[in-house]
């Protein structure tokens, strides 16, 4: 008498003849292609040249994309550097300004403004049209 093992083996090695036969025939199926295409190649050699042409310049495009992504990275962090300290740069200017404004607004004299300036704040109109100044030196004169 058999037994299941016994029936199981002859099956398992049919499916796994057939599983190995499919794949030679497709690895055939290959091989004939690529014999194909190597005697179209072979029967136009401009075409092979051609191709390697190409081939060539390809790697040559993709050597210059890759310098050309490198250096604009490095642009790109260069610029942000050179950004961050204009913000500081302008940031320092601003507050010095302020602090400049400040002082000539309230610390400087007659002289330090200029006899314009002078001028125009120390004599101040009075409700008649008069100017103060003025009118004290007419008042003087005629007394």
């Amino acid at each position: 008498m058999m037994t299941m093992d016994e029936h199981d083996k002859p099956i398992e090695a049919a499916q796994t003849t057939t599983a190995l036969q499919k794949r030679v025939d497709v690895l055939q199926s290959q091989i004939t292609d690529m014999h194909r295409a190597r005697q179209t190649t072979g029967e136009n050699p401009g075409l092979s040249s051609e191709v390697q042409s190409l081939k060539e310049k390809l790697h040559e495009h993709s050597k210059q994309l890759e310098q050309s992504a490198e250096k604009l990275s490095q642009l790109h962090s260069e610029n942000t550097i050179l950004w961050d300290q204009n913000q500081a740069l302008n940031a320092t200017c601003n507050k010095k300004h302020r602090f400049n404004t400040r002082v000539s607004v309230s610390g400087l004299t007659d002289k330090q403004m200029g006899p314009e300036y002078s001028k125009e704040t120390s004599s101040e109109d009075t409700s008649d049209g008069s100017r103060a100044k003025g009118a004290s030196q007419t008042q003087a004169g005629e007394t």
